[in-house]
């Protein structure tokens, strides 16, 4: 196969792309597999390792690959059904999906509560909260990072906790909280910062779904506020009623 067809008026690198997506569509390439590397790629279209590189960017600007640091390019998998719903749970969501889930602490800390946050849990301002930062991901790809406020007073050592655990449900299963509900959940629009970018193996410019929730036990009292980044080209809110 040739690309070097300059009556065809398309740059190389767009072929490139064009063939590469085709067998996506095809299924010559699977949801989650490596794709040949730069040089097969190059030698299978007759042009250099730049604009199979270019063809590469275009395609991840898409959202159709993911480029992994030291491993290669992998087919993006379908965006992920992620309904919005009183009981939440990601681990659920994602094993739904046939999917396995994982969650990686990135850092806990302790810090005193802001105005917001006491609000929000119901304690009083300047309160010491255990805060959480992880990631979490379906299969080996990241699907968003989450930043998770909870009173240090009930929930002592919580980030040792999260990182054995590895999940929030299991997390407050360790207290003796078996089951909570979502009381409100708020979503917006924004562009990931470089923290999250990296985190997120995304390119800096693209876009994430900010979803600011608190979750509550049987009895109303507020548990943990949580704000979350999701890569918006991985996954698709459903509002679920009822």
């Amino acid at each position: 196969m040739t690309m070097q067809d300059a009556a065809s008026g398309v740059a190389l690198w767009r072929q490139v792309a064009d063939g590469i997506e085709r067998g996506i569509a095809d299924g010559n390439f699977a949801s989650g597999e490596r794709l040949p590397g730069e040089m097969e790629i190059a030698e299978t279209y007759r042009v250099n390792r730049h604009t199979v590189r270019r063809a590469l960017a275009a395609l991840a600007e898409r959202g159709l690959v993911r480029a992994e640091r030291g491993s290669g390019t992998y087919v993006e998998a379908p965006r992920m059904a992620y309904p919005l719903r009183s009981r939440t749970r990601f681990s659920e969501i994602v094993g739904a999906g046939g999917r396995e889930p994982r969650g990686q602490l990135i850092g806990a800390s302790q810090e005193p509560a802001t105005r917001e946050l006491a609000r929000q849990l119901g304690v009083k301002t300047g309160a010491p909260l255990v805060r959480i930062e992880a990631l979490r991901l379906a299969d080996r790809t990241p699907i968003c990072v989450g930043t998770t406020w909870l009173a240090a007073a009930r929930f002592p050592d919580a980030g040792r906790v999260y990182e054995r655990v590895r999940s929030m449900t299991k997390l407050l299963a360790h207290y003796g909280i078996r089951d909570y509900r979502r009381t409100s959940t708020r979503v917006a629009a924004a562009i990931v910062d470089a923290f999250d970018a990296i985190r997120l193996d995304l390119a800096l410019g693209r876009p994430v779904l900010v979803v600011d929730s608190v979750d509550v036990d049987a009895d109303g009292k507020p548990l943990l506020t949580t704000h979350a980044r999701f890569a918006a080209e991985r996954i698709e809110f459903v509002v679920e009623n009822g």
